[in-house]
């Protein structure tokens, strides 16, 4: 009760709440394509090569989520690219991407004149510190994925449950995958803020996974990771606001524990079900 009450006083703490919102809409619609196609993998790679991006865009007094929106859409062909030509060595290849995009922002953070602690935000996220043009360029980039998944459904769906019968139905496979993992990277860019480049993977898929568990239907989950993602920064926000916890990481114990749970739950349903089934067999 206590965040509830600061909420209708402090706008730090209302620019954090839609923030989170806004997020959930991104990672809702896209984590569910991550969670299908099962390339979280890929999804990492991406996010973490944009450290990369960010460290140059610092170190030359650039925006720090320009050059991370830059990196990950390069980040996003390259690994995709990766992908397609050489696919028995993409594990290899994309780890390598991903830790040459860290060293390199590392290596350009260090050498970045007056570095301070504002670059680590985006590490771990810092919710607390979104700002009316953060929500701006948020719900400019939840308005760019709804859009691109309303007209391009119907070849997405096709692409990520089975590739060979979209080519045999004449989709360009290759190009909706490519602009799949660029959805991915700006989603990336758009949880950043939220829980930084180290929690992102798991904002991303984990609201995804648990829906999962409960619909079958693609566009049933995007609605419910959503939601489920919209619940799970309004109560990792209360439960971070009174100890002071770091908010982002809090945001990513509430969903671990829910999917833990979600994931017990539905693995015993399954067993009773299961069970029931024999006996009525063996009757």
């Amino acid at each position: 009760m206590e965040f509830f009450n600061a909420l209708w006083g402090h706008a730090f703490l209302q620019y954090a709440l839609a923030g989170g919102l806004l997020a959930s809409i991104g990672c809702g619609i896209v984590g569910s394509y991550v969670v299908v196609k099962r390339i979280g993998f890929l999804a990492g790679g991406i996010s973490h090569s944009v450290l990369g991006g960010m460290g140059i865009a610092f170190f030359f007094g650039l925006s720090p989520l320009g050059g991370a929106l830059v990196a990950a859409v390069a980040s996003a062909l390259l690994i995709g690219w990766v992908r397609i030509t050489w696919r028995e060595q993409e594990d290899t290849l994309i780890g390598t991407l991903w830790a040459v995009g860290m060293a390199i922002g590392i290596l350009f953070i260090s050498k970045t004149p007056g570095y301070g602690v504002n670059l680590m935000s985006y590490l771990f996220g810092n919710i607390l510190m979104v700002s009316p043009g953060d929500l701006w360029m948020m719900a400019g980039i939840d308005l760019i994925i709804l859009l691109t998944v309303y007209f391009c459904y119907q070849q997405f769906l096709a692409v990520s449950f089975d590739e060979e019968f979209a080519r045999l139905r004449g989709i360009p496979v290759t190009f909706f995958y490519l602009l799949l993992l660029c959805m991915v990277a700006v989603t990336v860019v758009l949880l950043i803020q939220v829980v930084g480049l180290i929690l992102v993977i798991a904002l991303l898929t984990l609201p995804a996974a648990i829906a999962a568990h409960y619909v079958h239907s693609l566009g049933k989950m995007m609605l419910l990771a959503t939601l489920l993602g919209m619940l799970f920064t309004l109560v990792g926000l209360a439960l971070s606001y009174g100890p002071d916890l770091p908010a982002g990481a809090t945001i990513i114990l509430v969903a671990g524990v829910t999917y833990l749970i979600s994931l017990f739950a539905t693995t015993l349903q399954k067993r009773k079900v299961m069970r029931r089934q024999l006996l009525q067999a063996m009757k």
